[in-house]
């Protein structure tokens, strides 16, 4: 079994910064990719930023230049360093791991419960 924490969200102004963390632990050989997705009311949920083993990532058009996605294998932590904020990144951002390999073998993707990143003034 995997445990998966978030934490960094929460209120923030526009043109402030945020970093949030996607922690996993447990049943761990190795995990393909590890991403940040977002959803906000009634909208469909959409890529923020995704980033493999190896290092290659992948930015939704929204956020190129203002978000940057890291990775710690050693810790199968990544991280997302939000900056010059906007209210429209307002949502609920998810974690998701990709193609987790357990000890004996087992894939499977796994979402995080979500946090919550709110932009006002």
């Amino acid at each position: 079994q995997v445990q998966l924490v978030e934490s960094g969200g929460g209120v923030v102004q526009p043109g402030g910064s945020l970093r949030l963390s996607c922690a996993a632990s447990g049943n761990i050989r190795s995990i393909f990719a590890m991403g940040w997705y977002r959803q906000a009311p009634g909208i469909q949920r959409e890529l923020v930023a995704t980033i493999t083993a190896g290092g290659y990532t992948i930015y939704g058009d929204s956020v190129k230049g203002r978000f940057t996605i890291s990775r710690d294998n050693a810790k199968n932590t990544a991280y997302l360093q939000m900056n010059s904020l906007k209210p429209e990144d307002t949502a609920g951002y998810y974690c998701k791991l990709e193609r987790i390999t357990t000890m004996d073998s087992f894939e499977y993707d796994q979402w995080g419960q979500g946090t919550q990143v709110t932009v006002s003034s």
